[in-house]
């Protein structure tokens, strides 16, 4: 019985086999690629000898031509394969060939700190991560890359003792450490004044978490202020001890006002968690790894020099501004960091300079035909600023060493170089969309 079932079973089988395989032939035999061969095949036989010998030569011709297009297809395919295998090979390689790196310092566990720098990778923090690297120390960089960029860090990438984390500050962060510069916060006012209410944000909240974070581990902190805190002085040159003249409403307020929050969160915590707080004022500092288009006095005028634009002066010219190259600003918070000094540390340059007589001065070393035009005053743009620097040379045995011209110049090569390099990647991606290629993906 159970012979006779499968029996049954293969015959079925086989003969819905043979019905498929008949409907197949009669869809091949209907098709219009079918019927219009076999039509061409019927009709090649009443063409004259003539006819047909040119139609064979152009079929030949097709068929050859074909033939090629098929080989240089399966030659492409074969090249991409090649590139795929050469390109992981390059891969395997870098990631087997020990990288080179800046020569550093061995200390030993002993003196060797982990330093943990928020806005590491900022035009002032990846500066300092270059210096503490380089004595040696374990450099842990936190940063958001708001305004940082990943390049100003690359050359440590990989490093036994750094490490890049891409965080927000403004949220908590659990890590042990030993010391933190806290830098993390937009500087320029275009970029604290694109997102105000972020601004204050990082300098409130992300300064509670850091504070927390140094209470938890019983880290030192060095809060990174500014001379925004001063406003609009009443007060020349300013000491630490004026209280400021701030507008707490202003375009500048959530940077400025920010700031100032920050500086009472840090004593409160002093005060109340015992824990070390060090407060750095920061004025106006210039250097390479600066945005290009950061809307400070000095990346604006060199930009401007460079493509031999206009350099535009807001009001008349006569505001005041004091500039410190930014190798002398991180010898001034390595050391207020390793004092037992408590109380803010004004950090900057004492030798105060017109706006309008900066312009001169960067066309000057700059070169070029550019034309220095005074333009609309800016809201709340201070007047006069100057740092009063008794304490830190009191106190830390600091002051800038770096000549004006020489940080100038140093900066304006940084520029020349980036310049050029986006002209670089401006003109390779006109070539590509411009090429033949991408013409037809985009039709």
């Amino acid at each position: 019985m159970n012979v006779i079932k499968k029996r049954i079973k293969i015959a079925v089988a086989a003969s819905a086999a043979l019905l498929m395989l008949v409907y197949l032939y009669k869809t091949l035999m209907t098709s219009p690629t079918v019927l219009i061969a076999a039509n061409s095949v019927e009709e090649q036989r009443h063409w004259p000898p003539t006819e047909h010998a040119e139609q064979r030569k152009l079929q030949n011709a097709y068929e050859a031509q074909t033939a090629l297009l098929h080989q240089q297809r399966q030659e492409m395919f074969r090249t991409k394969e090649q590139l795929a295998q050469l390109e992981e090979q390059v891969r395997s390689l870098q990631a087997s060939t020990p990288r080179k790196y800046p020569k550093v310092k061995y200390l030993n566990y002993k003196n060797r700190k982990r330093i943990l720098i928020t806005g590491g990778a900022g035009f002032v923090g990846s500066h300092l991560v270059d210096y503490l690297m380089i004595q040696g120390h374990e450099v842990i960089v936190v940063d958001n890359f708001f305004t940082g960029r990943k390049r100003n860090v690359a050359h440590w990438l990989g490093h036994e003792n750094f490490e890049l984390i891409h965080h927000d500050i403004v949220n908590p962060l659990f890590i042990e450490i030993d010391e933190i510069y806290h830098l993390a916060s937009p500087a320029s006012p275009p970029h604290y004044m694109y997102n105000p209410v972020k601004t204050i944000k990082t300098n409130t909240m992300g300064t509670i978490n850091v504070l927390g974070l140094a209470k938890r581990v019983m880290a030192k902190v060095l809060i990174a202020s500014t001379s925004e805190v001063y406003g609009d002085p009443t007060v020349h040159p300013q000491p630490e001890t004026y209280w400021g003249h701030v507008n707490p409403i202003g375009p500048r307020a959530c940077y400025d006002e920010g700031k100032r929050v920050s500086e009472t969160l840090s004593y409160a915590y002093a005060k109340q968690e015992k824990v070390q707080v060090r407060v750095a004022r920061i004025f106006n500092t210039y250097g390479p790894r600066m945005h290009m288009n950061d809307g400070r006095v000095v990346s604006n005028f060199i930009l401007q020099a460079l493509r031999n634009e206009t350099i535009t002066v807001y009001g008349n010219g006569k505001q005041t501004r004091s500039f410190q190259y930014v190798s002398d600003l991180v010898d001034g918070m390595i050391a207020l960091m390793a004092s037992n000094y408590t109380q803010p540390v004004n950090l900057g340059n004492p030798v105060e300079q017109t706006i309008e007589e900066f312009a001169h001065i960067i066309k000057q070393l700059v070169g070029g035909v550019s034309e220095v035009k005074k333009i609309k005053a800016m809201e709340d743009d201070p007047q006069r600023r100057k740092p009063d620097i008794t304490r830190a040379k009191r106190i830390l045995n600091w002051e800038p060493n770096v000549p004006l011209e020489t940080g100038l110049l140093k900066t304006i090569s940084y520029f020349r170089n980036e310049l050029a390099r986006s002209d670089r990647f401006q003109e390779n991606s006109r070539k590509y969309f411009e090429s033949p290629d991408m013409e037809r993906q985009l039709t």
